[in-house]
């Protein structure tokens, strides 16, 4: 007997292929380290002290008793909540895996901070500052995808829907603009008609009365 499947979870990563889910994951952090590289460096030229890639990639640049590690972590949540939900709204586009996003992109980033410095954060503010971009990014991330679900799809216009309706009225022998009831399923013209399913015509007779008919 075969063995019934579990249904995945909704929003899970699971409903994307392997290859997909990967190149969607780098894509996304990629933005996140081109974006946060371009402000940061432009931040500290602009203050005057040298660029490191150890506020990019370390964790001790972020504190909360400088005016420069403020500025780092205040860089940080901009670059994912902008730049990063931009990057997820455009290559992922689905409400309901922001969230399984926004999460990996920055396991991710602690993982490549773990590799790099060999040692665990222990500043808090580079965990809040981390809790903090987690949370603008998925707010700005499903805000942009369910306001490009909810789009309305255009199906010709209003173009299509009367080019269609004047040749629908050709095929019935009716007279251009006159379009017929589209409720009903059937036009009102010259003895023709057509069915409500649109299936075929008819030919209205009318019936004169007192005339008897011959048994088919």
């Amino acid at each position: 007997m075969a063995r019934r499947r579990r249904p995945r979870r909704s929003g899970a990563l699971g409903e994307l292929p392997p290859l997909k889910l990967l190149s969607q994951i780098v894509l996304v952090q990629t933005v996140l380290y081109f974006s946060l590289t371009a402000l940061l460096f432009f931040t500290e030229r602009i203050s005057g002290r040298p660029f490191t890639f150890n506020l990019v990639f370390g964790w001790d640049g972020i504190r909360g008793d400088t005016t420069e590690g403020l500025v780092t972590a205040f860089v940080f949540v901009m670059a994912a909540a902008l730049f990063c939900a931009a990057a997820i709204v455009i290559f992922v586009g689905r409400s309901k895996l922001v969230l399984d996003f926004a999460a990996t992109l920055h396991f991710v980033h602690l993982v490549v901070v773990l590799l790099i410095t060999k040692t665990v954060p222990a500043s808090f503010a580079w965990w809040a500052t981390m809790v903090v971009s987690t949370g603008a990014t998925v707010f700005v991330s499903a805000w942009g995808c369910r306001h490009r679900e909810l789009q309305p799809i255009s199906f010709g216009g209003a173009a299509g829907k009367n080019g269609s309706s004047q040749e629908a009225a050709t095929i019935a022998g009716l007279p251009a603009g006159a379009d017929g009831d589209e409720e009903q399923g059937f036009s009102h013209g010259r003895g023709r008609a057509r069915g409500r399913d649109g299936a075929g015509e008819y030919e209205m007779v009318p019936v004169r009365t007192g005339e008897s008919r011959r048994p088919d």
